[in-house]
């Protein structure tokens, strides 16, 4: 039996890690993301990706392929976040200066 859920657990990591994110292209706020994964694991990527350069988050443009293209947005360009159809963008956790 823990043979069994040895390799039901293996084979799940596996199979997480069978696609890969990538960013091809980052130019300014733009960003182009080639992956063959989820669109919900691909808009969380762009998003944390955008957060990690000092934005609010990703924005979606389009998709061709396994490509997607992302603007990253910042607070003050008063823009909205859209994502990929069918997904959610995560709200960040906010620090409230005191």
């Amino acid at each position: 039996m823990k043979k069994i859920l040895l390799l039901t657990a293996i084979s799940g990591l596996m199979l997480t890690g069978c696609y890969s994110t990538q960013i091809n292209m980052s130019m300014g706020n733009m960003r182009l993301i080639s992956s063959s994964a989820d669109p919900q694991d691909v808009m969380d990527f762009a998003s944390k990706a955008c957060r990690n350069d000092f934005y609010e988050g990703a924005s979606f443009l389009s998709k061709a392929g396994k490509e997607y293209r992302f603007k990253c947005v910042k607070a003050q360009d008063n823009e909205i976040l859209i994502p990929i159809p069918g997904t959610t963008i995560a709200p960040a956790a906010k620090v409230e200066a005191k």
